[in-house]
């Protein structure tokens, strides 16, 4: 018996000592330590022994098993630190290649002009103020001397949600909803998307304004003229020729329309211009006194002006921009002009 649990365990430390893996690390113990293994048939055979053998027989069995767990103990836990050693070797990090380069994205040319003008009113004074997209008939027409069926109402094409609710044709109602919570004086700019039915390489049924607004006592045009004509000289230059056209508006009396030498053929007359030398920018004047009513100011103790401009004619003369459909398809080879 003893020899030939020699033989076994002989066979066993060899198949254990060439097992490649955990997997056949365990297949190997249970081929020999199994509940039908080699070494546990031998164990079932002692008692085919005589009892003087038996002892000696049980002995020799017990001492093998001890010496095949040992043995695959330590070959599991040199097994593992191999493993170890593999997937850290794989998974090592080689810092001399070359870096995978990721696509970056670009800052709109809207979104650019648009801080542009923030920057450039809050430098003078104005603070910010936002208002809802969707608006009460009354504050985007009603509030501003626009009342039901009024002819002005015909200048704005209007995206109607029901007969009380619109999507705003401009930023102005936020010029009510402001002067009806605080009290002069007041310099506000309040920039947002606003709604018209348009549609062309000029227009958008979706565009960008800015609102702006100042009341307080003893406002005059003169005061208009000096905020308008800083903003038209930071934005396009110390050069630029500006004037004041007279114009009308229902919120404001008087108005005004304020132009700018062309920015493309430097007045001499182009197609931009339509050969005049002189493009639009934006409208203004003085804000009505049915406004102030309409939100209990006293018309005879406070004066204001009102404008508004059009963000994406701003970017479309920035930057000879022609088709303004260009802003709203995201092709980035288009947006990648602006970084």
């Amino acid at each position: 018996m003893k020899a030939k649990v020699g033989k076994l365990l002989e066979e066993a430390q060899k198949e254990i000592a060439s097992a490649g893996s955990l997997k056949e690390l365990d297949e190997v113990k249970v081929r020999f330590l199994g509940k039908k293994g080699r070494l546990t048939a031998l164990l079932k055979s002692l008692g085919e022994l005589s009892p003087d053998d038996r002892p000696a027989a049980g002995q020799a069995v017990n001492n093998a098993r001890k010496s095949m767990a040992m043995s695959l103990e330590e070959r599991a836990g040199s097994i593992s630190a191999e493993e170890r050693a593999r997937d850290s070797e794989e998974q090592k990090a080689d810092i001399t290649m070359p870096g995978v380069s990721r696509r970056r994205g670009y800052r709109h040319p809207i979104s650019l002009v648009m801080e542009e003008t923030l920057d450039i009113f809050q430098g003078l004074g104005f603070s910010i103020r936002q208002g809802p997209e969707i608006e009460k008939d009354y504050y985007n027409f009603e509030a501003l001397n626009i009342p039901k069926n009024h002819p002005a109402r015909d200048m704005q094409d209007t995206f109607y949600i029901d007969t009380d609710t619109v999507l705003r044709t401009h930023t102005s109602p936020v010029q009510v909803r402001t002067m009806e919570s605080e009290s002069p004086p007041m310099r506000i700019v309040s920039p947002g998307k606003v709604y018209r039915v348009d549609f062309d390489v000029t227009h958008s049924p979706m565009f960008h304004q800015v609102e702006g607004f100042m009341v307080d006592e003893g406002v005059s045009f003169s005061d208009l003229k000096g905020v308008l004509t800083q903003f038209m000289l930071q934005f396009f230059g110390e050069s630029t020729p500006v004037r004041f056209r007279p114009s009308f508006f229902p919120f404001t009396e008087p108005s005004a329309e304020v132009d700018i030498g062309c920015v493309i053929c430097g007045g001499a007359g182009c197609r931009v211009c339509s050969g005049t030398g002189w493009i639009e920018i934006l409208g203004a004047g003085m804000i009505h006194p049915e406004v102030f009513r309409s939100v209990d100011y006293d018309s005879e103790k406070y004066s204001g002006f009102a404008f508004g401009l059009g963000i994406e004619r701003l970017t479309m003369l920035r930057y000879e921009i022609d088709d303004i459909r260009l802003f709203f398809e995201n092709d980035t080879r288009f947006l990648s002009q602006f970084g």
